[in-house]
């Protein structure tokens, strides 16, 4: 792990919960310690002591740092804050909690380095879409703030009012698409007020495929929403309109928006690493079938995503087989850095059978200190890792924390998630694929989908203990995912309780080999110009198609191009692929110019062509000059035909030429009759 901080300062909250000072010892050995008992208040001036000096500084409480950050001025050095009581020491289980404490520091030293920004503006120009007089209630509450424009659909009878401070129009939206600061919708039945409407509304002719741009929508037509997964659109609020608080909630919410704002960009893409289609033919689209939001579509040979959609669940950079898409928040060797850092901690302190629990922030945390201050805490063993989306998780990941001596991962999603976790339960199935076949006993991976916090407690208190592998890899690597993944692979294969070489993976795995009917393969050498990582790939002294495991990431290019039909994916791993030299699927001998004795070609094909031409063409009547030309080169067969003045045209009748209309019309001024 990184450095730990030279001076480290723990409370026990007045006395609320154990401090196990010689565990942490053991792990940060060239640390200051101190045990506080009200460090925040009657012990501060010895934070302010700490604070002064250039030392860096890590206290084990969040709930006061903000006093303490106040407190410490304009320090140079940034203090990291490490929440030790919710996570460990208010359990029924802290007096066995110190091994975790250390592992919680020690995760927390790990760098996070800077992630890029997007930057969006709104100029705060509003449609407020809805069905009666509540949307121009919400028009008059935002007036004041927003450029509004209100929208009925299907309108009824609704009473003008005497003055209207902002347009209101009558219209049903066929399409939604754009971000925030940038919509566009497209409208039927689209048409305005007329200006001597009395008692209700009376609207001019109406029209269809109307177009409409605004930086924000307010949707108050309770049908069905605009965007899917319409919780992680920015810029697109939708309230019930038969709730006036929720309504009122969007209202705020929406008054705040207009200014530039900067959101994180999630997602870094590299098109040159995309496997997602050759030749118009489409290969890999694992992405495309996973994002919840739509920001992926196709480009040409890549796919394009668009920062301002996206909304950070990573399950497009999850699934990556290429590496292609990478998340951001943080890059995925970072993570790896925190999970090394944390179990080799957790068993440097004397901890035993971890279980790895993955949450992000706005949910899972809220559930684990709801159940610290309200239930029985989270077991000694549990060792909580907060990420920005549990989607994110890779595969590299969760083979990396067993490779580090985790003996259970569990990942907290709500009961109703906002996207669906289709990408996190495909990894999931790999992952127990690849652990079962390894030796690993029982479910090591799996989900806990809740919102109450005692089921939370409840799931982690009834986890089988499971199989952890004898030593702990100890390796530490940066790179793309999928050299993370290679390198965690061969770690935990070396270090697995029952470790074989070949595991048959589920569909969709972005690891495999190939088959190939030999037999119906002409090495047309297709598949080789079509495969994006060089898996596929030819000799350039004679006919042959030869394949590398290790790069193979089953986009199916190959297959869709083949055509003969002949290649199909086989999902796998083979941990002996990484070492394995290029394997020879087919070789034949090259076809040489009868003339030059140039190699051009296969020499089963060219014999198989010869055959079907010769005697049988009115090109190639017999074994002469005309049917050797098959046997040779291009070079050769230009030559050959020269010499022999062949052409190709003699003997064949001349074909009538087309006709024209100023035939038909020369045939009408001859014969008015016809």
């Amino acid at each position: 792990m990184a450095d730990p901080p030279k001076t480290i300062l723990l409370c026990s909250c007045e006395d609320t919960m154990q401090l196990d000072t010689s565990a942490v010892r053991r792990v940060c050995r060239n640390s200051e310690i101190a045990n506080f008992r009200h460090l925040c208040r009657a012990e501060l001036d010895q934070f302010r002591n700490a604070a002064r000096t250039d030392r860096s500084l890590m206290v084990g409480c969040t709930q006061e740092s903000p006093l303490f950050s106040e407190e410490a001025g304009e320090r140079q050095q940034p203090i990291n804050f490490v929440n030790l009581r919710e996570t460990a020491g208010w359990s029924a289980e802290g007096d066995r909690a110190g091994p975790k404490m250390a592992a919680l520091l020690a995760a927390a030293v790990e760098p996070a380095p800077d992630f890029p920004l997007v930057n969006m503006s709104s100029e705060g120009v509003i449609l407020i879409y809805g069905r009666d007089e509540t949307a121009i209630e919400a028009g008059r509450l935002l007036a004041d703030h927003l450029d509004v424009t209100v929208m009925i659909t299907r309108p009824g009878q609704i009473a003008p009012p005497s003055k209207r401070p902002f347009p209101i129009v009558k219209g049903t939206i066929r399409n939604a698409s754009g971000h925030f600061g940038k919509f566009e919708l497209t409208i039927d039945d689209y048409a305005a007020p007329r200006a001597s409407s009395r008692d209700t509304f009376i609207f001019e002719a109406p029209r269809n495929g109307a177009t409409s741009r605004c930086d924000l929508i307010l949707d108050l037509s309770g049908g069905s929403p605009l965007f899917a997964a319409h919780d992680l659109r920015d810029g697109y609020l939708r309230a019930d309109p038969r709730d006036p608080a929720t309504m009122l909630r969007a209202v705020l919410r929406a008054r705040d928006l207009v200014g530039n704002f900067d959101k994180p960009k999630y997602i870094n893409f590299n098109a040159g690493l995309c496997a997602h289609s050759r030749s118009n033919l489409t290969g890999c689209h694992r992405c495309l079938d996973l994002c919840p939001t739509g920001a992926i579509v196709p480009d040409g040979d890549h796919v394009r995503i668009s920062s301002e959609i996206c909304a950070g669940c990573g399950q497009c950079a999850a699934v990556c087989p290429t590496g292609a898409a990478s998340y951001a928040l943080p890059p995925a060797d970072t993570l790896l850095h925190k999970l090394r850092a944390m179990l080799l901690a957790y068993d440097q302190a004397g901890g035993v059978k971890p279980i790895v629990l993955l949450h992000d922030d706005e949910h899972g945390t809220a559930l684990i200190e709801a159940l610290a201050r309200h239930g029985d805490g989270l077991p000694a063993e549990v060792l909580p890792l907060a990420v920005n989306e549990v989607t994110q998780i890779g595969l590299e990941a969760i083979v990396a924390a067993f490779a580090y001596g985790a003996a259970n991962v569990r990942f907290v999603l709500r009961a109703k998630p906002r996207h669906d976790p289709a990408g996190l339960s495909q990894t999931i199935a790999m992952a127990d694929a690849i652990l079962s076949g390894l030796g690993f006993a029982g479910r090591s991976v799996s989900t806990i989908e809740t919102d109450d916090p005692d089921q939370l407690g409840e799931a982690l208190r009834g986890i089988d203990p499971g199989t952890t592998v004898a030593r702990p890899a100890t390796f530490r690597t940066v790179g793309t995912r999928r050299d993370l993944l290679r390198f965690a692979l061969a770690e935990l294969h070396r270090a697995a309780p029952a470790p074989t070489d070949v595991i048959a993976l589920p569909e969709g795995a972005p690891l495999g080999a190939i088959s190939v009917d030999v037999g119906g393969c002409t090495l047309c050498l297709s598949c080789v110009s079509a495969c994006p990582t060089g898996a596929l790939r030819d000799d350039p002294e004679r006919p042959a198609l030869k394949f590398v495991e290790d790069a193979c990431v089953q986009c199916g290019l190959c297959e869709s191009t083949c055509p003969e039909k002949v290649i199909t994916l086989k999902p796998q791993i083979d941990f002996t692929a990484a070492t394995a030299r290029t394997r020879t699927i087919k070789e034949e001998e090259p076809a040489l110019c009868i003339r030059c004795s140039k190699p051009f070609g296969v020499k089963s094909t060219i014999d198989k062509i010869a055959a079907k031409l010769e005697g049988r063409h009115w090109m190639y009547p017999g074994r002469d000059k005309r049917s050797d030309a098959i046997r040779m080169c291009a070079d050769c067969r230009v030559i050959t035909m020269s010499e022999t003045q062949f052409d190709p045209f003699a003997g064949v009748p001349t074909r009538a030429p087309p006709r024209t209309t100023d035939d038909y019309l020369r045939e009408r001024e001859r014969d008015p009759k016809n």
